[in-house]
């Protein structure tokens, strides 16, 4: 059942308010001033909609209206300041109608109040909190997905860092070997910073070809260019008043390197085949596995670009030097993979641990990842150390054994169970076809009849990896 706020120096008004919404099915609280509504705030965490009169005897409404939207955010009550206020008066102005509006005032009713209007008015305020409330779950869900993980010296000192440059309007440049996760600590900046509210648009400048990079980041109209049948925004655009997140961006073209010192420079940009300047106020992050000052020496990145991003630098942290953290990330990953799977949760056996330490983890925490989907998938109950791939310690697996005939000698695997056998047979057959084919993934899968993610994903799972 939704709660409504009935704040109305007149008693009658808030007698009749009343019974219109216990009638529409509403659990009503009331106040008559504004002490007694912000005493009910301080009690009641569960306020869905708030009826708010502009004029409450000697007390000032709008000034109530601007308390509840910021001062009672922070009085730890736990009350929503985005909670919907609706105003209601009989001898409001304009004036006072435009204020309200302005301070984030739901809607604004005049007295006498029709009862269908405070019906369908309240109605459609109670679905907007819900609605919210369901968008900050979903928000918060998604900021626990990305979160940084880990305890260690280093990271400890990573969040302090972020700490202080997330509120700033500064850009941040993070560099860093592939898979330590550069995005966690674009998130975690953009989560911190001013402009959280708004959207953290994320854009793979590597995965982008050259020809559409221009029209993916400034947007383009229609006619600019054969396949283009209509207006398209661009990603700078997307991304006003939030953050916009250029992912390996040593790898984006010269050209366009010009356009994005120009918005960096100015905020000004131009869709292709367009002629109007939009302008854009969003926080720029990039990130970058390669060494840009290198790039700028060769040719293949511009210097003023380089000075313009490298403000405030923050180094993502490999994860050989942050081991003591790897049960948690282990953890973390193996209880996500088990309820992606629909698995029960499966505890890791400590010497699977201690294997794992004395492993270098060139592919960063993006490999440790891929072990834990493997682990979860391969082990039984308990993840224990034969679960390994031999590459990390696992048992070694021999090629199966051939007989005079060219048939496999079952025999020689009485003891073996059916996934064990599968899954060496399996590995066997690819990594020859992996051979033939010099490690060619697209040749192989091809060969093989399967999508490239799936050829992927087999080798993940079997731990397949090139030889040095």
């Amino acid at each position: 059942m939704s709660t409504v706020l009935i704040v109305d120096d007149e008693k009658n008004i808030r007698r009749t308010l009343r019974l219109v919404l216990e009638g529409e099915g509403y659990d009503v609280l009331d106040a008559d001033c504004q002490a007694a509504a912000e005493q009910q705030l301080s009690t009641e965490t569960n306020v869905d909609t708030i009826l708010l009169d502009v004029k409450l005897g000697e007390d000032d409404g709008l000034e109530l209206l601007e308390r509840i939207k910021s001062h009672l955010a922070g009085s730890g009550t736990g009350y929503d300041p985005s909670v919907p206020v609706i105003m209601i008066s009989g001898h409001a102005s304009i004036d006072d109608a435009v204020k309200a509006t302005k301070l984030g005032a739901f809607d604004f009713m005049e007295k006498p109040l029709e009862r269908d209007r405070v019906v369908v008015t309240v109605r459609n305020a109670v679905d907007r909190a819900a609605m919210q409330a369901r968008v900050n779950q979903l928000r918060d869900a998604v900021d626990a997905q990305f979160e940084l993980l880990g305890t260690s010296q280093v990271m400890v000192d990573l969040r302090r860092q972020i700490s202080k440059v997330a509120p700033t309007k500064t850009r941040v440049l993070i560099t860093g070997e592939s898979g330590t996760g550069k995005e966690l600590i674009a998130r975690a900046v953009h989560r911190n910073s001013a402009v959280s509210s708004g959207d953290f648009v994320k854009v793979n400048c590597a995965a982008i070809p050259p020809e559409l990079i221009e029209s993916e980041l400034f947007g383009h109209e229609r006619g600019a260019f054969t396949g283009a049948t209509g207006r398209k925004r661009g990603l700078f655009e997307v991304a006003n008043k939030g953050t916009i997140f250029l992912d390996e961006i040593g790898d984006m073209s010269l050209s366009a390197q010009a356009k994005v010192l120009r918005v960096l420079q100015t905020g000004d940009f131009s869709r292709v085949g367009g002629e109007q300047t939009l302008t854009t106020d969003c926080r720029v992050v990039a990130a970058t596995n390669k060494d840009l000052q290198q790039a700028v020496t060769d040719g293949e990145f511009r210097e003023d670009l380089y000075f313009r991003l490298n403000v405030l630098p923050i180094e993502s942290p490999p994860l050989r030097d942050r081991k003591d953290d790897l049960p948690l990330l282990l953890q973390s990953f193996v209880v996500h993979c088990c309820d992606e799977n629909g698995f029960a949760h499966k505890s890791i056996d400590d010497a699977v641990l201690e294997k794992l330490r004395g492993y270098d983890w060139p592919g960063n925490v993006r490999e440790l990842r891929n072990v834990a989907e493997r682990l979860v998938i391969m082990s039984d109950e308990y993840i224990v150390e034969k679960d390994l791939p031999p590459y990390l310690g696992g048992p070694t697996r021999e090629a199966p054994a051939v007989g005079s005939d060219g048939s496999i000698d079952i025999s020689a695997y009485a003891s073996s169970s059916l996934r064990e056998f599968r899954e060496l047979i399996e590995t066997q057959f690819i990594v020859h076809r992996l051979e033939e084919f010099q490690w060619n993934i697209s040749q192989t899968a091809l060969s093989l009849g399967i999508e490239r993610t799936n050829l992927h994903k087999k080798l993940r799972a079997l731990g397949i990896h090139r030889p040095s």
